[in-house]
């Protein structure tokens, strides 16, 4: 489910540059307030985790649902994925947009995130400034593996939230671009109908996991 990371990469971003020590990992509290709402997403993730068999995925599903909302930014990920074709877009199926691809990406964490062997997240608590965004550190620690980097763009959404904006996983690799490529060639040959259709199952298919 997940990549195998380099040595290299696993030195670079050892328990000491996330603020562990003997006192153990930092509350979200504590923290970056961009890097607290990170930790506040991953303690409902993990919480899921340990429940998983009881609460199957769709039980992970509306346990994680009101956390995506409140630390994605959908409306403007899905804006940038869909591209230049968005402002085409008629409002309507605009929002029908944002809800299908909040319910997809709401799924995937349900039906991914689904057991708990001793994981734990692990959240730099000091965001990195990007210009006028900030870039949060977080990995996942897994018994035997190597860890999992997630990184995260996030931007001011209104005077005082902040939102994720991008995810990068190993660090490097931007899932927006990734959805842009997606969704825009779907655009391209199927239309805004073709994508909204393909979201929805997509997000069907991921709720009939176990």
């Amino acid at each position: 489910m997940f990549p195998q990371l380099s040595r290299r990469r696993l030195l670079a971003l050892s328990a000491a540059a996330f603020g562990l020590g003997a006192s153990g990992p930092v509350a979200a509290a504590d923290m970056d307030p961009a890097a607290g709402k990170i930790q506040r997403f991953y303690d409902v993730l993990l919480a899921g985790m340990k429940q998983a068999k009881d609460l199957g995925v769709q039980g992970r599903y509306e346990k994680l649902a009101p956390a995506v909302k409140d630390t994605f930014d959908m409306p403007n990920m899905t804006r940038v994925a869909c591209g230049p074709e968005w402002s085409k877009i008629p409002a309507d199926k605009q929002q029908a947009l944002v809800e299908a691809f909040q319910r997809m990406t709401t799924a995937n964490y349900a039906s991914q995130f689904n057991d708990y062997s001793g994981q734990q997240f692990v959240v730099d608590p000091q965001a990195r400034p990007r210009n006028e965004d900030v870039i949060v550190h977080s990995e996942l620690t897994r018994s035997g593996a190597d860890p999992v980097v997630f990184n995260y763009l996030m931007r001011r959404v209104g005077s005082e939230d902040w939102k994720i904006e991008d995810v990068y996983l190993d660090g490097t690799i931007s899932q927006l671009a990734v959805r842009r490529s997606e969704f825009t060639a779907i655009i391209g040959s199927e239309g805004a109908d073709g994508l909204l259709s393909k979201l929805r199952g997509q997000g069907d298919e991921m709720l009939k996991s176990t």
